[in-house]
């Protein structure tokens, strides 16, 4: 049986030993290379390559269909052909294509055969979109290591890509999670649905707000000492979200400490 897990893997993936610490800027431009997938919903997709070590910058859109400029709605409707994806945008100096296909199958049930049903039933896919032959041919090779280690035919489809035929989705689609955290998305001061797609810092933050509650703590403070350069307002709103987490797990203890202490001991190393 096909076993999705945990989410807080993907961030464990580096191919070359720089620095993520460097801003987008900072990045020569013949370094960064851009890769397209579709696995379920774009919210929990863009989040997952967010932590990926290496990913610069994620954009929520819609891709492989054939309405130009298509709305959420339009989408849904599942008329147009398209499908929710995340374009990728990385340095290829820290991940390669290769290791990107890999992380992909960790961020969905590529098995799940409702994505058969794309077009009728449902306007979601598992969809590789590639934009020459040696990405076609990394993302058939990763498709098949994968099926080696599962029980269940993978339905993925590996597709080509037109960048023409991307569209980007609206404002309120862009880095989900973060958006959800009002004084911090306000604190970055980003409004256009441009900036979020752009913005380095919204692409970590919105990947670290997509994991399980339990580990935003730990994975917020570690970003909160190795991001010097952030505003006083935003270092704030991020540790805001931390007491607010803490307190949570403090109130929840209180009413049952016998499930928390239950947590601890399962989590514990034997």
């Amino acid at each position: 049986m096909y076993k999705l897990l945990p989410k807080s893997t993907p961030d464990h993936y580096s191919d070359f030993p720089i620095s993520q610490k460097t801003s987008l800027a900072a990045v020569p431009a013949e370094s960064l290379c851009e890769a397209v997938f579709a696995g379920d919903s774009f919210s929990g997709l863009e989040a997952a390559f967010g932590r990926v070590d290496g990913v610069s910058k994620t954009a929520a859109g819609y891709c492989g269909g054939t309405l130009r400029k298509p709305t959420y709605r339009e989408v849904c409707e599942g008329r147009t052909g398209h499908t929710e994806a995340v374009k990728v945008t990385y340095d290829k100096r820290i991940i390669s294509y290769k290791s990107l296909c890999d992380i992909f199958w960790e961020t969905h049930d590529p098995t799940n055969k409702i994505y058969l049903e794309f077009g009728v039933g449902t306007h979601h896919r598992s969809a590789i979109f590639y934009s020459n032959e040696e990405e076609r041919k990394q993302a058939q090779e990763s498709k098949i290591r994968r099926q080696m280690k599962l029980n269940k035919r993978i339905v993925t489809k590996i597709i080509p890509f037109d960048s023409e035929l991307f569209f980007m989705a609206e404002n309120h689609h862009q880095k989900y999670h973060l958006q959800a955290k009002f004084r911090l998305c306000d604190s970055l001061g980003l409004r256009s649905t441009e900036q979020f797609v752009e913005s380095n810092l919204a692409c970590k933050l919105n990947g670290i707000l997509g994991v399980e509650e339990k580990l935003i703590v730990d994975k917020l403070t570690k970003f909160l000492k190795t991001h010097q350069e952030l505003t006083k307002q935003t270092k704030s709103a991020c540790e805001e979200i931390i007491l607010e987490l803490l307190k949570d797990e403090d109130d929840e203890y209180f009413e049952n400490p016998r499930v928390i202490e239950g947590k601890q001991n399962k989590s514990a190393p034997a």
